[in-house]
């Protein structure tokens, strides 16, 4: 009789890990899923993959917006996909209940102003297997060529096309428009 109880233990516990496991490879494939739609710009299977809203942080600027997931559709990848986005993994683990990569991404607009990727170290934390809120640490990021290019473009643009000014700020595809012309006239002049 004990014995039968410990291999009802065993095959117990044994059934249960494999559960947590594919849980696990559940969680990362959401994440490549995730990092698949922004490369793609892909929205309908963005829409898949998001909770009903998006908490997206970068601690070390002070950063946090919250985007339902409609605005994160609609104005956020829409603008982000103007710049024609490449993004890798490179490297992806699950670690209790949460997916922590490593991303490369470049882009027009990154291209423009740094001339090399970002390399970010992101979390993406999960609520029943939906994407609930992202932390993103940037490992590579050259905040003072960004900063010199920018004003550099800011300044152009100003004096000679001010009709594109406010392009900054606006995380539209309309202002990602803007925000590409003005980049594309800079480099014709």
């Amino acid at each position: 009789m004990n014995k039968i109880i410990v291999v009802l233990f065993l095959v117990t516990i044994g059934f249960l890990s494999c559960k947590n496991t594919e849980n696990e490879t559940n969680k990362i494939e959401i994440a490549r899923h995730y990092y698949k739609a922004l490369d793609n710009s892909d929205g309908s299977l963005m829409k898949t993959l998001l909770t009903d809203s998006l908490l997206t942080k970068i601690p070390e600027y002070d950063y946090r917006q919250d985007y339902s997931k409609k605005e994160y559709l609609e104005k956020w990848l829409k603008w982000d996909s103007v710049f024609d986005p490449t993004y890798k993994i490179l490297e992806i683990k699950q670690e209790n209940g949460i997916v922590k990569a490593k991303i490369s991404k470049i882009d027009k607009r990154i291209f423009f102003l740094q001339q090399k990727p970002f390399i970010t170290n992101e979390i993406l934390k999960f609520q029943n297997d939906k994407i609930i809120a992202i932390e993103t640490e940037y490992v590579y990021f050259n905040e003072k060529v960004w900063g010199e290019n920018l004003n550099t473009l800011l300044t152009w643009i100003a004096e000679n096309h001010p009709e594109l000014n406010g392009f900054l700020h606006d995380q539209t595809k309309s202002g990602g428009i803007k925000y590409l012309k003005a980049i594309e006239l800079y480099n014709k002049k």
